[in-house]
């Protein structure tokens, strides 16, 4: 196919039958063999492109980046081969936006008639001129406004954003959906998906399919909770549908057979518990089938031997649901992982690809969740093709290909003693976007190795209950890294073989998603900053930009009167970054001392971008005058389990937040409780907990001080 026909033509997909099953099928075929037919509408390059399912589908537009994964496939592939492994090392800034009010970057922008649209700190969306990165307008939902002085739980990043049909479509995570003028950036509607009263919150990108915008939501850990996803209008916001994830109460009755199938799988009074499985991650709409795919999460509590404790496979936690996109009825599942009891959930990529396998085509996905296993399943029928590990398993043997069921290694559930388990609880693979070369044929995937300890000494099974907003998970873990042999790698698998092409070992754990184009590369970034592009067929490192701060955002690419751009957002974030404790402290990324920004290189570019100060190890303040009572440091380590998800563990700040060991607020009991009681920073994330009593608040400054002395001594 010409340059000419890349750019400027779109191609024609056939309208999709239904077959006799009840599946939907489709006359479309590869775009090359398209191509060759002369199946293509060209316009001029003047012309809008209308962004619906038609052009989603789309796998030659080079111009564009136009859904969380590039097109409704999710390979994150480009077709584009301006940029090569020979020229790589030409690449340099071309322009760039600084973000000094954000923090935890982590969404992936989409480029529409060249424009470019990309969710900030606090769920606040902003346009961007895609060649020359002018702002042309802002939209902020006010999510601090929104939670001021209410119970809340969440995270202040997004993945991203979803667009159709001239609207961007964004969430906020206390659990709004909005949809915005894309042109204008004014709001056109915006409803509520959960109520305020849940400890539920929304990170994830929604997604837009055949008039519809589909959003989920987290907060399995934050209490008992039931997963759902809902769709809504595109044009409206009027809920279409909704699907429940894990039965309810039998007696209540259920929603669908689904629900009363599903029900069948747990045992005991599930319900009190909630039951998990909340998709936040992982949607996937299949053009060719006409099927939507999610991917559903853990159970609500972990421990299974507390929410169905006579067994069962607990459907549909870790499970691949397909759905009727026009009414949300249930089509097929596969399930990772049944019986889930150590936060296997499968929301992460649902990659879609027609394989030759055997000597026939076959439309598969392609899914790597994070207990560790990477799965070929046949997408018309729900089949498992094949299963291998890509990483350190020790739950699991293997997948039995005869029943699709994993051989679980014995004692690994934990029952009657400790079991040593890998991956961890993190996954071998989390939401950071693998991506899959037409060309190569691999998978490029940002792989974790840890392991944990996990134990249900001391919890009282038959008793045990998580309270809303105040959460557990029934089961104790604690990292154990004896089995591991580095903490994270970039690997190249190949999905019709189920083996590895290449790996990379990397010496930082929690690095981002992965860009593949036909230029036969790979691009991405890494937590300790660096930008690196690989040769897609070897794992060789062709090039490398130092971004001078930890990345946690996947790199996309848009080719704009003739000439290719890569762009990525660049401001370490996510859980990690709040979670990760000692070790994603000492990355350095204190929390604002770097200035989060949106970089898009091209071989022409000539910008002079300001460096970024160095790395920073917190240093925690020395107080002499601060006496600490270590009795109500005791108490205060208790409380301080509401502060360690974004301020994190043993108070080591993994960049989220402030490093609360080298805060002056903790010195004054006023600024103290006006920020951590009365709300004094909710428009910048940090939640107002007005349940906390003044005893409380000196317990845990006094926990932090004890910190400080001993962090300041080790």
């Amino acid at each position: 196919m010409d340059e000419t026909i890349k750019n400027g033509c779109s191609l024609t997909i056939s309208k999709a039958k239904k077959n006799s099953s009840g599946f939907w099928l489709s006359n479309s075929i590869l775009p090359s063999l398209f191509a060759a037919l002369f199946l293509v509408s060209c316009s001029s390059n003047d012309e809008k492109i209308v962004v619906d399912d038609q052009t989603l589908a789309d796998q030659s537009l080079v111009s564009e980046w136009l859904a969380y994964g590039g097109t409704h496939y999710e390979q994150r592939f480009s077709p584009l081969e301006d940029v090569t492994t020979e020229n790589v090392s030409e690449l340099k800034v071309d322009w760039w936006l600084d973000l000094p009010n954000d923090v935890g970057l982590v969404s992936t922008p989409l480029v529409v008639n060249g424009v470019m649209y990309f969710t900030g700190t606090m769920n606040i969306i902003r346009a961007v001129d895609a060649v020359t990165g002018e702002l042309l307008w802002e939209y902020n939902p006010k999510v601090g406004e929104a939670v001021a002085g209410k119970r809340q739980i969440g995270w202040v990043h997004n993945r991203g954003i979803s667009f159709y049909m001239g609207k961007v479509f964004a969430a906020t995570w206390d659990g709004r959906l909005f949809a915005l003028d894309a042109e204008t950036g004014e709001l056109v509607w915006m409803v509520r998906t959960f109520d305020e009263d849940r400890a539920l919150y929304i990170t994830g990108a929604p997604k837009a399919f055949k008039g519809k915008v589909l959003i989920g939501n987290g907060g399995t850990e934050n209490g008992p909770s039931r997963g759902f996803v809902t769709a809504y209008d595109a044009e409206t916001g009027e809920e279409a549908w909704k699907f429940y994830i894990v039965p309810g109460n039998p007696d209540d009755g259920f929603e669908s057979e689904a629900m009363a199938m599903a029900a069948e799988t747990w045992t005991g009074e599930w319900w009190k518990h909630g039951g998990g499985g909340n998709a936040w991650h992982g949607f996937t709409y299949d053009p060719d089938l006409d099927v939507l795919y999610i991917g559903t999460g853990n159970g609500s509590p972990w421990n299974r031997e507390i929410r169905s404790p006579e067994g069962g496979d607990n459907l549909f936690l870790c499970s691949i649901v397909a759905l009727d996109p026009d009414t949300g009825e249930y089509l097929w599942h596969y399930q990772t992982v049944p019986g889930d009891t150590w936060d296997y959930n499968s929301n992460m990529d649902i990659v879609l690809a027609d394989l030759k396998i055997d000597g026939e085509e076959v439309k598969a996905i392609l899914h790597a969740p994070k207990n560790g296993f990477f799965y070929v399943i046949n997408r018309v029928t729900g089949e498992l093709i094949s299963a291998e590990p890509f990483a350190k398993t020790t739950w699991a043997s293997e997948i039995d290909l005869e029943t699709g069921r994993p051989v679980e290694v014995p004692g690994s559930r934990y029952e009657e003693n400790a079991a040593l388990i890998m991956p961890a609880p993190w996954g071998a693979h989390s939401w950071h976007a693998m991506s899959y070369n037409q060309n190569t044929g691999l998978v490029y995937i940002p792989a974790l190795h840890m392991g944990t300890e996990f134990s249900a000494e001391g919890i009282d099974l038959e008793n045990w209950q998580a309270e809303e907003f105040e959460g557990g998970i029934g089961v104790n873990f604690t990292r154990n890294d004896e089995l591991r042999d580095y903490p994270a790698s970039l690997i190249a698998w190949d999905p019709v073989t189920q083996e590895k092409a290449w790996e990379v070992p990397q010496e930082h754990f929690w690095n981002a998603g992965t860009l593949t184009t036909a230029g036969n590369l790979v691009f991405q970034g890494r937590s300790d900053g660096m930008l690196l592009a690989y040769d897609a067929a070897t794992g060789d490192i062709v090039w490398e930009y130092n971004a001078g701060l930890g990345i946690s955002a996947p790199p996309i690419t848009y080719k704009i009167d003739g000439t290719q751009y890569i762009s990525l957002l660049v401001g370490w974030g996510g859980g990690y970054a709040g979670l990760g404790g000692l070790e994603a402290a000492g990355l350095g990324w204190a929390y604002r001392e770097h200035t989060r920004r949106l970089i898009t290189f091209s071989m022409n570019g000539t910008a002079n971008m300001p460096p970024q100060p160095p790395p920073r190890v917190v240093q925690p303040i020395a107080a002499p005058e601060f006496v600490v009572d270590f009795d109500l440091a005791a108490k205060g380590e208790i409380l301080y389990a509401k502060c360690d998800g974004c301020h994190g563990p043993d108070a080591y700040s993994g960049g989220m937040a402030p490093d609360l060991r080298e805060s002056p607020i903790t010195m004054s009991e006023a600024a103290f409780d006006l920020i951590v009681k009365d709300g004094g920073n909710v428009t910048m994330g940090m939640p107002a907990f007005r349940e906390l009593s003044d005893d409380d608040l000196l317990a845990l400054r006094h926990y932090i001080r004890h910190r400080a002395i001993v962090q300041s001594l080790e």
